[in-house]
């Protein structure tokens, strides 16, 4: 019998093409698992545009593009990896041609979420801005929650976080979405991440928690103790790479000696600098409005 194919348009923005090698790298599944086999049983990843991986350039690679928005509308995922530059009408930033003129980011983002089954914002960068969003943001960049909700476009959208995003979290997202379908609302967070992955905050699963219980910080890298006073993030972080580690379980940034950096969280690269003390009065999250379900800049607030 032959499986049932999920179209899967990835589409890359303003970023650094770091989510892409993170997840090429993935483990188990294997990369060639997930595009070739059934990464679910009955079901193949028509994996149909990646800007990165594809063979095919140009006109006939864009021409697929839009034949697959067309032909399987509210059948396709759209993974998009990379902020949204809205600035100058999209001048910062085109994918395309139409007539010889370029065609913005932000109008092709629109058209290709529109009509998707869901949209995957794979990263930091596509979470929440990232980098290319961080001050004084000359070109505008920002999350693709905040710039559909902008335009009033209510495809689902699924954050995965991350500088880069560990492949797991990545492969478990789209395995829910032919699973099941996109993500009910008590399977994501306050800000749209599956609970799966982002519902465990980091301090609470650290190797060095016992070390912050009785007081004993590390003042220089290398040395023994709790990471706080070294700028560790880990206290108002949720993921879950305490228990699940990178580079294929190898390691992950706390038990290698370094803070965490709280790179799944909103405003990570704007908050202060890295290797520096938190102050509560710094931290800053996003938050849903009640009333509006518009993504607003709230205070952090300690449980």
């Amino acid at each position: 019998m032959k499986p049932k194919e999920q179209p899967v348009i990835w589409f890359q923005t303003a970023s650094c093409s770091g989510c892409s090698v993170s997840v090429l790298n993935t483990v188990s599944p294997s990369i060639k698992n997930v595009l070739v086999d059934e990464v679910v049983p009955g079901t193949h990843v028509n994996l149909r545009f990646h800007p990165t991986v594809m063979a095919g350039q140009g006109e006939p690679a864009l021409e697929v593009l839009e034949e697959t928005a067309v032909h399987k509308k509210g059948k396709y995922v759209l993974v998009v990896e990379g902020a949204i530059p809205t600035g100058e009408e999209g001048a910062f930033g085109s994918v395309g041609e139409r007539e010889e003129t370029p065609i913005p980011m932000t109008e092709q983002v629109e058209n290709l979420a529109r009509d998707a089954l869901a949209v995957v914002a794979l990263g930091s960068c596509a979470a929440y801005g990232g980098i290319p969003a961080a001050a004084p943001n000359p070109t505008r960049a920002m999350g693709v929650q905040e710039f559909l909700a902008a335009r009033d476009l209510k495809t689902p959208v699924i954050n995965v976080p991350g500088c880069p995003t560990h492949p797991d979290w990545f492969v478990g997202t789209l395995s829910h979405l032919l699973l099941f379908g996109p993500f009910q609302p008590e399977e994501l967070d306050e800000i749209g991440r599956p609970k799966a992955f982002y519902g465990k905050l980091i301090h609470d699963n650290c190797p060095r928690r016992a070390y912050f219980e009785v007081g004993k910080f590390a003042k220089h890298f290398g040395e023994e103790g709790c990471l706080y006073e070294l700028g560790c993030r880990g206290p108002i972080t949720y993921a879950d790479c305490p228990l699940r580690h990178w580079n294929g379980g190898a390691n992950w940034c706390i038990d290698s000696g370094s803070p965490c950096i709280g790179c799944v969280e909103p405003d990570f690269f704007d908050l202060v600098p890295l290797y520096e003390r938190l102050g509560e009065e710094s931290i800053l999250v996003l938050r849903r409005d009640a009333e509006t379900s518009k993504l607003r800049v709230g205070r952090w607030e300690a449980e």
